[in-house]
């Protein structure tokens, strides 16, 4: 009996015991830890370097204000390049696939920033639901359409997230499929979908990355809007 391609995407269990909570889990034990040591050693010091960069990068056009999240968005993107770097590995789950588990992550992020905004500045905060100089007649629909797009975006933050992941996955199960299914019939065939694949795979890996970046960096521009 052939899958469905979409069965690599439930949540696994065992005994009737979700797995997520371990699949969760997982990337917490890989990062390495610090050390009472003077001098690091080379992985320490890579990712003391990269969390030094991204944060400098992210939190430049913020505000004092906004540096309060540094340590919140940086551990946030580490957790999810690691999701999506370990979903790639063969009899593994992303949990990232998910749109509840995304949505769990941008909507509380999101709504922290736009109360932020309206208790700390409220007349900045309603002003963007206006732009300035509009017609009088405009006024209402500006509005509405305004409020519509504020509370689209965590939705699109969690979907952007799960169908990029998604579409990856498929794609490298499809031409995976099709790689063996012509290796007896077109060996040559086979060899080159096979090299296609490998390409398709190195073209994950950087989209794993850049998906959890966007994501970070797009909170970072709605917390830029109400710091």
């Amino acid at each position: 009996m052939t899958l469905s391609f979409f069965d690599q995407f439930m949540s696994p269990t065992y005994l009737g015991i979700p797995l997520i909570v371990l699949a969760l889990s997982l990337p917490w034990v890989l990062f390495p830890k610090p050390s009472a040591r003077w001098l690091n050693n080379r992985l320490l010091t890579l990712q003391g370097w990269f969390m030094n960069h991204f944060t400098q990068q992210i939190f430049q056009p913020l505000s004092l204000g906004g540096h309060k999240w540094a340590a919140l968005l940086t551990s946030l993107m580490l957790f999810l390049i690691t999701l999506n770097m370990l979903g790639l590995l063969p009899y593994t789950f992303t949990p990232t696939t998910q749109l509840s588990l995304n949505m769990a992550f941008a909507i509380p992020l999101w709504l922290a920033t736009v109360i932020i905004g309206m208790r700390n500045q409220p007349t900045h905060a309603l002003g963007h639901l206006l732009p300035e100089g509009t017609p009088t007649l405009l006024i209402p629909i500006l509005i509405i359409i305004e409020t519509i797009s504020l509370f689209i975006r965590p939705l699109a933050l969690g979907v952007r997230l799960t169908a990029n992941l998604t579409a990856g996955h498929l794609l490298i199960q499809l031409i995976a499929t099709a790689a063996f299914v012509l290796l007896p019939l077109m060996p040559t065939v086979a060899l080159l979908t096979a090299t296609l694949l490998l390409l398709l795979t190195l073209l994950e890996v950087a989209v794993a990355m850049i998906q959890a970046y966007v994501f970070v960096l797009l909170l970072s521009l709605y917390l830029q809007e109400n710091v």
